[in-house]
C-alpha cells in the first residue's frame, strides 16, 4: 500500500513540473499572436482617383513619423499622469541632458518649460470626398449624332489649403498632433496643403450622349477631423538625484480641422440638355 502511495506521489509531482512549461507556452502563443487592434477603415470611393503619378506638380510626401523618446525622456514621460504627445515638446526633451551627481543631497530645483498643448484625443474623423472645386471639363455635344468622350484634364495649377476651423494656442503643434492622429486613422496621404497641377490628366473616359451637353467636375477630397486638446504648464523638478515632469493648470479645448488628401481628386459627371 505505501509502495502504492509512494508511486502515486512521483506521478504528481511529474505531471506538476510540467505545468508551468505548459502555461508557459500558451503565455508564448498569446504573446506571438497578440489580438489584432480594430482599425478605423475608410474606403476609398470608385469615383476618386490617385494622381499622384500624373500630377504636373510634385507634392513633397508628407512624412510625420512618430517621434522616440530618449531613455532619459522615456523616464520623465512616465513621471506625470497626463499623457505627453507634442513631438515638438518631446524633442526639446530629448535634446536635454541631466547629469545626476553623488552630492545631490540636498538639491532641489524647478525650471518652467513653459505652456504647451500636451496631447490631442480625436473623436471623430470623416472624409468629404467633394471638399473642394477644383476643375470643370465641359463639351457641347447637341448638335452631334454619336457620343462624345471626354477626360479629365486640369485647366489651372490649383492650391488647396486645409487648417484649423477655430483660434487656438500653438496652433502649428496642434496641427501637428491631429494631423498625425487622422494619418493613423485613415491611412491616407494627408497633408495641410497639396497643389494640383495644370495638364493633370486621368484617362477614365465618360460619354457624352448626342444632343446633351457634358459636365465633368473635378472635386479635391479632405478629412475633417475634431476633438479635444489638452494644455498644462509644464514644469521639470530636480530634487537630489530625482528628476520629474510637472503639469500645472491643465485645461482642454474642442477643436477641427480640414485636412486635405494628397494628389486625390473626384470626378462627378452630368449630361444635360441645357446648360448648367
Amino acid at each position: 500500500m505505501r509502495k502504492l502511495l509512494v508511486i502515486m506521489t512521483i506521478c504528481c509531482f511529474v505531471m506538476l513540473s510540467f505545468l508551468p512549461s505548459t502555461f508557459a507556452e500558451k503565455d508564448k502563443e498569446k504573446s506571438a499572436h497578440p489580438k489584432a487592434e480594430k482599425v478605423a477603415k475608410y474606403p476609398v470611393p470608385s469615383s476618386v482617383k490617385n494622381i499622384a503619378k500624373e500630377n504636373t506638380y510634385p507634392n513633397p510626401t508628407q512624412d510625420m513619423p512618430r517621434l522616440q523618446p530618449s531613455e532619459l525622456t522615456d523616464k520623465l514621460l512616465e513621471s506625470t499622469k497626463v499623457k505627453i504627445e507634442n513631438p515638438d515638446l518631446i524633442r526639446m526633451l530629448n535634446e536635454s541632458t541631466i547629469n545626476s551627481t553623488p552630492f545631490a543631497l540636498g538639491y532641489r530645483a524647478v525650471i518652467y518649460l513653459g505652456q504647451w498643448p500636451l496631447n490631442y484625443e480625436s473623436s471623430e474623423t470623416a472624409p468629404n470626398w467633394e471638399y473642394q472645386k477644383i476643375n470643370t471639363n465641359y463639351y457641347d455635344n447637341r448638335g452631334g449624332n454619336q457620343p462624345y468622350q471626354i477626360h479629365y484634364v486640369q485647366e489651372a495649377q490649383k492650391l488647396i489649403r486645409g487648417g484649423l476651423t477655430t483660434k487656438i494656442p500653438n496652433s502649428e503643434d496642434v496641427k501637428k498632433m491631429m494631423l498625425l492622429k487622422a494619418m493613423e486613422k485613415t491611412n491616407l496621404p494627408l497633408a495641410f496643403e497639396t497643389v494640383i497641377g495644370q495638364g493633370t490628366k486621368n484617362e477614365q473616359i465618360y460619354n457624352i450622349p448626342p444632343k446633351r451637353l457634358g459636365y465633368l467636375y473635378g472635386f479635391a477630397p479632405a478629412v475633417n477631423e475634431k476633438g479635444k486638446v489638452t494644455y498644462g504648464e509644464v514644469y521639470l523638478m530636480l530634487k537630489g538625484s530625482k528628476k520629474v515632469i510637472v503639469i500645472k493648470n491643465v485645461t482642454s479645448q474642442g477643436v477641427g480641422a480640414w485636412i486635405p488628401i494628397q494628389d486625390h481628386v473626384s470626378f462627378s459627371f452630368a449630361a444635360a440638355e441645357r446648360p448648367r
